[in-house]
Formats: C-alpha cells, sequence, structure tokens
C-alpha cells in the first residue's frame, strides 16, 4: 500500500525552520517553537461547514501549504507524522478538557496529543490546544515546568495525569490526560462530532489562538485578547467582516481570500456573541 509522503523540507519551510534533524530534545523543543508560532489554532473551516479531514495529505495540504491552521487533531497528527519520518519515537495520547467547563462535568477524552520517549525520557507535546504548549513538557509528577510562555506542572490522578496552568499565584486544570495510547483512527469519530455536532464548542463557536513573542492571541467569537506574559491584558469586540479580515490576518496568519468565507466568518461571530453560552465564562 502506498503511503503519503511527509513533506519535511514543506513543513520546515512552514515553520521556518532551518536546524539539524536529528531526533534530539534540541530538535523537538525548536520544532514546537516554530509550529506554535507559525500555524495557529483556528475553526474556521468548522464554522463555515466544511469537512475536517485527518489524512496526511490534507493535513499537509491545508496546514503547510494553504498556511492554514486548525484544532487539536490537525495539528498534532501532523506532527506526529513529521516526528516520525525524522526518526523520533512518537505516539498519540487522548485527554478530558477541563478548562472551560462547568463544576462537575465529566467531559469526553476526546482531546489529541503527542507522546514522544527521549534518551532523557518521555514528553507530553501538544501543539494543538488553545493554550498551545510551546515546549515539550517531561513526563514527570509535580514538577513545575516553564515554557517561554506560562508554567505547568503534572499532577497525578486516579492513574492519569492533570495538565496544570498556572496563572498569577493560582493553578488551573487543563485537561486530564492518560497514557494509553491511540491510533490515529480512534480520533476519527471525535473528529466528525467535534466538527459537526450542533452542540459542539467549535460548530457554536469561532475559535482562533496563536501565541506570540510574550503574549498570546486569541479570538473567541468577537472578542479578541492579547495576554502578555507580564499580565497586562488587551481586549477589543471586532464587528465587520474588515475588522475580522485584519486581525485574522496580522495576529493568526490567514490572510483570505482563499477557502476563507470572511463575511460567512464575521456574521457568525456576531451571533454567536449576541447569544453566548457558558464556554464564555472564561
Amino acid at each position: 500500500m502506498n503511503r503519503e509522503p511527509v513533506d519535511i523540507d514543506g513543513y520546515c519551510a512552514r515553520i521556518g525552520y532551518t536546524g539539524p534533524r536529528e531526533p534530539t530534545l534540541a530538535t523537538l523543543r525548536a520544532i514546537i517553537a516554530g509550529h506554535t508560532a507559525a500555524i495557529p489554532f483556528e475553526n474556521l473551516d468548522v464554522v463555515t461547514k466544511r469537512p475536517i479531514h485527518l489524512d496526511l495529505r490534507s493535513l499537509q495540504d491545508k496546514l503547510v501549504h494553504q498556511r492554514r491552521g486548525g484544532y487539536c487533531y490537525e495539528h498534532n497528527l501532523l506532527l506526529m507524522n513529521v516526528l516520525l519520518a525524522l526518526g523520533f519515537c512518537a505516539g498519540c495520547l487522548a485527554a478530558r478538557v477541563h478548562r472551560s467547563r462547568p463544576p462537575g462535568m465529566i467531559p469526553p477524552r476526546g482531546h489529541c496529543l503527542l507522546r514522544v520517549d527521549l534518551a532523557e525520557g518521555s514528553y507530553i507535546v501538544d501543539v494543538g490546544f488553545g493554550t498551545a504548549l510551546t515546549a515539550p513538557l517531561a513526563l514527570e509528577a509535580g514538577s513545575e515546568q516553564t515554557t517561554p510562555h506560562e508554567t505547568f506542572r503534572l499532577v497525578p490522578a486516579d492513574g492519569e495525569f492533570d495538565l496544570q496552568v498556572r496563572f498569577g499565584e493560582a493553578w488551573a486544570d487543563l485537561y486530564r490526560l492518560s497514557l494509553q495510547e491511540q491510533m490515529p483512527i480512534d480520533y476519527e469519530a471525535w473528529n466528525w462530532y467535534t466538527s459537526t455536532h450542533p452542540d459542539s464548542l467549535f460548530v457554536r463557536n469561532l475559535i482562533a489562538a496563536r501565541p506570540g513573542p510574550d503574549c498570546r492571541h486569541t479570538l473567541f467569537n468577537d472578542k479578541f485578547t492579547i495576554r502578555h506574559v507580564g499580565g497586562k491584558v488587551e481586549r477589543r469586540n471586532l464587528s465587520g467582516a474588515i475588522e475580522f479580515a485584519e486581525v485574522l490576518a496580522l495576529y493568526f496568519g490567514i490572510t483570505p481570500p482563499g477557502p476563507v468565507d470572511i463575511e460567512a466568518v464575521a456574521t457568525l461571530a456576531e451571533e454567536r456573541a449576541a447569544h453566548p453560552d457558558f464556554f464564555e465564562r472564561r
């Protein structure tokens, strides 16, 4: 059976990586830094009712060649294929996202992330979360681990691990991850649900995120936010296709025209902003 080749040169050009390609911790750190800086987290195809495909050809065409972004399955499955092609030992994991959920709600184990095993030990890699990990995290319990943007820790929880992030002096749960390896096919059903079900967060809301130097940019419906590492927060509400197009291009690297119907995106975002649900209590 023929397998789609991994376009390593195209991927490295997309993330601006020109360094060594040996499967080392230094290479992994540099690739993650480049990936998260260059490829945004976004669900524009979902809100404009375009299908999300997880085969390698589709992932490379969208995220590398079209210079678009995506959500967890797209980001992390693309990265896993790249890492395997470079000789890394990498596999898929799954997690239950607790961030922005109501207290007591048990979410499904529908988030995709990666485990990478190196000579130094095992690491958690997640370039496909809204609060993307801009560095690998050692798979070890309790220790506080700094990244270019936040400090994280992994806390044992019923045979699994809670990933927590420190905001100021307080720790917040992001998700609970299982160390049971997943196969790419395991994400197909969740991808279908996430991209089509009317109750899905990603169907109901426009979402985009990308870290910048010493800050994070986020867009949730019409609310655009820049959170600086030092604590300063800038907020503004967007209105109209022109403002959405400008912000998507400048802060998220998504430049219409192209497959993105920016008029439809702006209309949906403004409609959802007028009828918020519990996911907006952030």
